[in-house]
């Protein structure tokens, strides 16, 4: 039997966020065992709960602070286990950080740690997608090898039509497969 795939999947604070709970749905039916990773923010729009009930396992906050339930340091254990990191929706905020090498909370910690692939679903606002600033970071993470599935044109949370919509789930699921 193929030994079960791990994916840390990071959560972070868009409007898309309410598609990464399919995403995370899609995934355990895929067979993968995923490993919730959502930063502070992310918890103002949806909380753990929610993704803990889905996941059927403990989500792991964005504080590097809180105690651990066991002695492990949490974002090395995550990130040894991680066959694949996925972060989606991930906003220009963390493609900044993760870009730049900060690494100010579990998810960023998570990712400069772990020597398996991350991917990235870019999911904000058309001018914030194509501000020359994400895109540059955006050229340098593709550059050191770091993963991107492109997100879609469609209707934004301020109610135009432009790029910036999350990927379609089947989209990023195809690519989590393939990676």
């Amino acid at each position: 039997m193929a030994k079960e795939k791990k994916i840390v999947l990071g959560v972070t604070a868009s409007v898309a966020i309410y598609k990464a709970c399919d995403i995370l749905r899609r995934l355990k039916d895929e067979g993968f065992s995923v490993d919730v990773v959502m930063t502070r923010e992310a918890e103002e729009l949806a909380r753990p709960l929610l993704f803990q009930s889905l996941a059927g396992s403990k989500v792991y906050s964005g504080s590097l602070f809180s105690v651990p339930e066991a002695w492990e340091i949490e974002h090395v254990s995550l990130a040894d286990k991680a066959d694949l990191v996925l972060i989606a929706p991930a906003t220009a905020n963390i493609i900044a950080k993760i870009s730049a090498g900060i690494c100010d909370d579990l998810l960023t910690c998570v990712v400069c740690a772990t020597k398996a692939k991350v991917l990235l679903a870019p999911a904000m606002n058309e001018n914030m997608y194509l501000n020359k600033i994400n895109q540059a970071n955006i050229a340098r993470l593709k550059e050191l090898g770091y993963k991107f599935v492109e997100p879609r044109k469609g209707k934004l949370a301020c109610g135009k039509v432009g790029a910036g919509c999350l990927a379609e789930v089947e989209t990023i699921i195809k690519e989590v497969k393939k990676l």
